[in-house]
C-alpha cells in the first residue's frame, strides 16, 4: 500500500484536498507494553492516545515523491483561498523593527506547546542561525513537533548541512508532544528537515522557494502565531552583530506578524491552519531532499559540536545587552496591541512547474488564482476610486513579454502609464534602491537604466539617457534641461531611490541607510506584505509568498513607514540623485566602478537575455 498524507479535517484553502490518498506512512506504535513505559523511547505513564495528535502527526510526516497519489502545486493553485480575520502587525524597515523581530520569532520558537513549522530562503549558521538551532532542539526535547525547509541555493552548504542534520539528532531525547489541554500523549516529537529543490536531485536549480515563514502551533487557534515577510535568518537582517554590538548597516526589511483574531469568528480555518498547510505543500514537494542524522560523516564528533555551538549560541544572543530588553518584552509584545484585520495568503506555486514562462507569462498567472501578481492586478481592475498606489521593492524591473513569434504582449511599463491615465485622480508611487543601497550593483543598473526612465521618459530621451557616458551624467546638456526637469518631476509619478549624500560611507555624514529589501503594496486601507520582489526571478521562477490585508490601522502603520522611506530618499533623476551617484563613483572599488559603468551592465543584460535571470 502507497504510504499517503491524509487530512481528515475539510480544509478548503490550500489544500483543499490533501487528500492524498487513504493510509499516512506514520511510524508503528511503540512496542511498551502496560506497566514497561518507562523503557527508552517509550511514552511515560499517564501517557494518551489523542485523535487529534494524531491527525496532526500524519499530516506533518515526510513522505516520498514516489508515495505521493497527488500534484500538490496543482493543489496549491486551484485551492479557494478564504480571507481570514486576524490580528495583525507590521514589523517595518527600522533598527527597533528588525531587532524586535528576531526577539518574536525567538518567542515563538521557545513558547510553542505543538508544532514549528520553520522555512526559510536563506539560513547563515551564524550566531542568529545557531541561536535558532540552539531553539528548535530545544523545543522538540520538550514535546513539540519541528519541520525544517530550506532552499539549496539560498542557504547552500556544500551539500552537507551538518548543523540542520545534527539538530536531527536533537530528537534523539525527544519529548512525547501534548493536547491542546496540555496532556501527554503516546506521539513521540520529531525533527524533518528538508533541502527544497535539492540540487543533487537535479531538479531545475533555476526554480526556488524564496519563502520566509515560521508558524507556531498552526492548529490550535488561541496559540498560534505567523511571521513572513522579507528577513531570512542570518545577522544581515536583524541589525545585530555576532559581539552583540548594533550594525548600523542592515537590510530594511519589512514583515508580518499575524495571530488569530481575538473573537471567535466563524470560519472553516484559522489564518495558522492556512499557513501550516501551506508549509506542508513546501515540505513535501516532490524535488526536495530529506536529510537524515545518519548521511552524515563522523556524525557523533560533528554533530556534538554542532549541538554545543547552538546552545551555547542561544545563551550569548539572549544576554547580550542590546537584544535582552527586546526579548524581556515579548510576553506582552505578543499578546497587545494587535490591529484588527482581514488576511488572506497568496503565493507563486506556479512558478515551480510553468513552463515557457516569459512568452506565456499572462496565461500562466491565470491558471494560477492564488497568485500574487494576478490579485495584485485584480485590485487595480477592480478598485476604480484608489487615489494612492504605494510599492516598496529592492530590485524593480518592467518586464516587455513577447509571445513566441517575437511580438510584443505586454508592456509593464506601459500599463503602468496607462493605468495611471485612466485614473487620473490616482498618484503611483514607488520606493526602490539606489546604487549607494544597493547589494546587487549589477542589477541596479537595471532599475537605473530600464525601469524608471521607462516609467518617466519618452523613448528618445530614454535613448538619450542610455548614451550617456556615466562621468557625463551631470553636466550633459540632457539632465540639465527643463525638459528633464519635468519629465523626472512627473505630478502622479514618483521613483524614490533609498540613501542621501550625508552618508557614512561617502564619508559626508553620519547617516547609515542600510540596504533596502523591504517588499510591500500599499494602496489606502488594503495592503500586501511579502517575500516577492517586483522582478523577473519573483515573478517567473520562485516560488513567493505573502498575505494581502485589509484594515485602516495596519495600513496606516505601513503608510507611516513609506513616507519615512521617501523622506530618506532621492527622486529619480534629481540632482542629489545625480550628485549621490557621482559621490558612489568616486569611492571605487566595485560598488563605484560597477556604478560608473552600469550602462554598459545594462546592455549586456539587455542583449544577451541574462536580464530575465535576474
Amino acid at each position: 500500500m502507497n504510504k499517503t498524507v491524509n487530512t481528515v479535517r475539510l480544509v478548503t484553502l490550500l489544500v483543499a484536498g490533501l487528500l492524498l490518498a487513504s493510509c499516512v506512512g506514520a511510524p508503528a506504535r511503540y512496542d511498551c507494553p502496560a506497566g514497561s513505559q518507562n523503557r527508552t523511547g517509550c511514552p511515560p505513564v499517564g501517557a494518551i492516545d489523542d485523535p487529534v495528535i494524531d491527525q496532526i502527526y500524519d499530516d506533518r510526516t515526510w513522505v516520498s515523491a514516489k508515495e505521493l497519489d497527488v500534484d500538490l502545486i496543482k493543489l496549491g493553485k486551484r485551492a479557494e483561498i478564504p480571507i481570514q480575520h486576524a490580528r495583525t502587525k507590521f514589523l517595518g524597515p527600522t533598527d527597533e523593527a528588525a531587532i524586535t523581530s528576531l526577539a518574536a520569532k525567538l518567542w515563538m520558537i521557545e513558547n510553542a506547546e505543538h508544532t514549528i513549522d520553520f522555512t526559510y530562503y536563506i539560513f547563515k549558521t551564524d550566531l542568529i542561525g545557531y541561536a535558532m538551532l540552539g531553539a528548535l532542539c530545544n523545543a522538540v526535547q520538550r514535546g513539540v513537533d519541528v519541520r525544517v525547509t530550506v532552499d539549496s541555493v539560498g542557504s547552500i552548504s556544500g551539500g552537507s548541512h551538518t548543523p540542520l542534520r545534527a539538530l536531527e539528532t536533537c530528537a534523539d531525547r525527544a519529548g512525547f508532544m501534548r493536547n491542546e489541554a496540555g496532556q501527554l500523549t503516546t506521539r513521540k516529537a520529531r525533527i524533518q528537515v528538508v533541502v527544497f529543490n535539492a540540487l543533487s536531485k537535479l531538479g531545475n536549480p533555476n526554480r526556488r522557494s524564496h519563502d520566509k515563514l515560521l508558524v507556531k502551533d498552526g492548529s490550535f487557534e488561541s496559540k498560534s502565531a505567523v511571521i513572513t515577510g522579507g528577513r531570512n535568518i542570518s545577522e544581515d537582517y536583524y541589525g545585530i552583530r555576532a559581539d552583540g554590538s548594533p550594525d548600523p548597516d542592515p537590510f530594511r526589511d519589512a514583515e508580518i506578524l499575524i495571530r488569530s483574531a481575538s473573537e471567535v469568528v466563524e470560519e472553516d480555518d484559522t489564518v495558522g491552519e492556512v499557513s501550516e498547510i501551506y508549509s506542508t505543500l513546501l515540505f513535501l514537494l516532490p524535488f526536495n531532499k530529506r536529510i537524515t542524522a545518519s548521511a552524515a560523516d563522523n556524525p557523533q564528533q560533528q554533530f556534538a559540536k554542532s549541538r554545543f555551538k547552538a546552545q551555547s549560541s542561544l545563551e550569548t544572543l539572549k544576554g547580550y545587552d542590546y537584544f535582552r530588553p527586546h526579548y524581556e518584552k515579548m510576553d506582552e509584545y505578543m499578546n497587545s496591541g494587535f490591529h484588527d484585520s482581514q488576511v488572506r495568503l497568496a503565493h507563486e506555486l506556479a512558478n515551480l512547474t510553468d513552463t515557457k514562462v516569459v512568452t506565456e507569462v499572462e496565461a500562466n498567472q491565470q491558471r494560477n488564482p492564488n497568485s500574487i501578481m494576478t490579485l495584485l492586478g485584480q485590485i487595480a481592475e477592480e478598485r476604480p476610486d484608489l487615489k494612492s498606489v504605494r510599492i516598496v521593492s529592492p530590485y524593480l524591473f518592467l518586464a516587455e513579454y513577447k509571445n513566441s513569434k517575437g511580438e510584443l504582449v505586454n508592456d509593464e511599463a506601459e500599463s503602468f502609464r496607462e493605468w495611471l491615465e485612466s485614473h487620473p485622480d490616482t498618484t503611483l508611487e514607488i520606493v526602490t534602491n539606489s546604487v549607494l543601497t544597493s547589494d546587487n550593483f549589477p542589477a541596479q543598473s537595471v532599475i537605473d537604466m530600464e525601469t524608471a526612465p521607462r516609467l518617466l521618459l519618452p523613448p528618445e530621451v530614454r535613448e538619450e539617457w542610455l548614451n550617456l557616458k556615466g562621468a557625463d551624467e551631470m553636466t550633459s546638456e540632457l539632465v540639465n534641461s527643463e525638459r528633464w526637469r519635468e519629465l523626472i518631476n512627473h505630478p502622479r509619478l514618483k521613483v524614490y531611490e533609498t540613501g542621501r549624500l550625508d552618508s557614512v560611507k561617502l564619508g559626508q555624514g553620519d547617516k547609515n541607510y542600510g540596504k533596502l529589501h523591504a517588499k510591500y503594496f500599499l494602496s489606502e486601507n488594503i495592503g500586501f506584505i511579502g517575500t516577492t520582489n517586483f522582478d523577473y526571478r519573483s515573478r517567473l521562477y520562485n516560488n513567493e509568498m505573502g498575505f494581502f490585508f485589509k484594515d485602516p490601522g495596519l495600513a496606516g502603520d505601513v503608510h507611516e513607514s513609506f513616507d519615512q522611506l521617501v523622506s530618506i530618499s532621492y527622486l529619480w533623476g534629481s540632482p542629489e540623485w545625480l550628485q549621490l551617484r557621482k559621490e558612489v563613483m568616486n569611492l571605487g572599488g566595485m560598488k563605484g566602478g560597477t556604478t560608473k559603468s552600469q550602462r554598459n551592465w545594462y546592455k549586456l543584460f539587455k542583449n544577451t537575455g541574462i536580464i530575465w535571470l535576474l
